[in-house]
């Protein structure tokens, strides 16, 4: 938990003396990001694959004090990147102590807050909050109410004698307790349409309605939302005239290269084991290719996430493996990619008539994206020396309870098989283990160039004539 600076003004008039003046959320993320930008600071951490695409229209949206909904398939970062968006938040923010609403000491906005403004003058204690506190997110639900996102009459206040009729009975919901702060509603479609109508009072002329009672409360909330175009079809739709109140509307993608979406891997997974930078890009270029392929649903889109599954699957699977043969440390070898088509199947969507067929979708894309990687690794490099030490009875084996030792004393002391290992960015006096993956990766290639025959059962795989 963040700390509050002891310097910071603890009331009204101090935090008046102090020039602490009011600035509205659009205000000050336009300076923030400004500044940002000006100074070279990354406003975006841990952003990868936007930097000249959807950033940059993201920045021109907030410069202008635009609501903006984010447009894009599944898994596209969309929802990490408004997160990111507390960043250009002022660091702490000043609001009124036991504020319902969070309002400014300095611009109290609900009854109760107005009175005590009125009584305590300069001697309005003041609190303060910190910026991660300031964004709020809601996903996005059939079942979500006007309630939960603008409130309701709150029965135990009047119960308590209030008068039915009077404001100070509603008990705010989601929008209004984020004022002076960001709300993000992922899978905006899927909120029933009359629930949106009640958004749009908030965007438009920024006051709440609940029950009849209209409420001229200047609520200060930047509004952001994600949505993926198949839900205009399929679940739901983004009303015309909310639509029409985002000032932006942006469309995400899928990262646009192989560099790219092995640097999303690589920031979002968590490796049990060691996978190596040819495996990785192995995995990049599968999903590229499930991507592009006519067997997969392209609708529902291949998120990033299938590849960071497919990453921590391939180094589970060199975890388990080390452990059956005792070998450290764990590092993963193409062998390891055999588990990824049937334990990730279940996340992708294939064409009605694909039935019964996915494995072998899955495992033909793979071999694709082995033989790119292969091809790129091992451009110009002659391995028919290694094809030939197979062919003359050096047979290697490989699998499950193969340890990499054992892989490499199958075959004879070769030249180019440090040229290998180099290629894989692995040097000769590093593991087994690294070394045995870039050998490996290149007795596929060769299979798969059919110079070489690869004969497999449940626990173990050979390569030979």
């Amino acid at each position: 938990m963040n700390a509050v600076p002891d310097a910071l003004p603890r009331t009204a008039g101090a935090l008046r003396a102090a020039g602490y003046e009011p600035r509205p959320i659009a205000q000050e993320i336009h300076d923030n990001l400004l500044t940002a930008l000006k100074t070279g600071e990354d406003a975006w951490p841990g952003i990868v694959g936007f930097s000249r695409t959807v950033l940059p229209q993201l920045e021109r949206a907030l410069l202008a004090g635009h609501d903006v909904v984010l447009l894009g398939e599944r898994g596209q970062g969309k929802t990490r990147l408004l997160r990111t968006l507390a960043g250009l938040l002022d660091e702490w923010t000043p609001v009124i102590e036991g504020s319902e609403l969070g309002e400014h000491p300095l611009q109290p906005i609900t009854p109760a807050s107005l009175r005590r403004a009125a009584e305590l003058g300069d001697d309005l204690p003041v609190a303060w909050r910190h910026r991660s506190e300031r964004y709020t997110e809601k996903l996005a639900t059939p079942d979500t109410s006007v309630g939960d996102l603008i409130g309701d009459v709150d029965p135990v206040k009047v119960a308590e004698g209030r008068s039915l009729g009077d404001p100070e009975t509603i008990h705010f919901g989601l929008v209004p307790r984020a004022h002076r702060g960001i709300v993000a509603i992922n899978e905006l479609p899927d909120l029933a349409e009359r629930i949106q109508v009640a958004l749009l009072n908030v965007m438009e002329e920024r006051d709440i309605q609940v029950r009849g009672y209209t409420l001229r409360l200047p609520l200060d909330v930047l509004l952001v939302a994600t949505a993926n175009p198949e839900d205009y079809t399929n679940r739901g739709r983004i009303i015309t005239p909310l639509k029409d109140r985002f000032g932006a509307e942006i469309r995400t993608h899928y990262p646009l290269d192989v560099e790219a979406e092995i640097a999303v891997v690589k920031q979002e997974a968590n490796l049990v084991a060691e996978v190596g930078e040819p495996l990785l890009e192995v995995l990049a270029r599968f999903v590229r290719n499930l991507r592009e392929s006519t067997v997969i649903d392209q609708r529902s889109g291949v998120s990033a996430r299938f590849a960071v599954a497919a990453a921590e699957t391939v180094a589970a699977a060199a975890l388990r493996r080390a452990a059956l043969t005792g070998e450290e440390p764990a590092v993963a070898r193409p062998v390891d990619l055999d588990a990824v088509p049937s334990v990730l199947r279940g996340k992708i969507e294939f064409e009605p008539g694909e039935e019964g067929r996915e494995i072998e979708h899955l495992v033909h894309l793979m071999r694709r994206a082995i033989a790119e990687t292969a091809r790129g690794r091992f451009a110009g490099l002659d391995l028919r020396p290694l094809a030939d030490a197979v062919e003359e009875g050096h047979l290697v084996a490989t699998g499950e309870r193969v340890p990499a030792k054992d892989v490499l004393a199958a075959l004879p002391e070769l030249p180019v098989l440090h040229e290998v290992a180099q290629r894989a960015g692995v040097a000769a006096d590093e593991p087994a283990g690294r070394i045995a993956a870039a050998v490996e990766l290149a007795l596929e290639s060769l299979f798969l160039a059919r110079r070489l025959a690869k004969d497999s059962d449940d626990a173990t795989t050979v390569y030979g004539r």
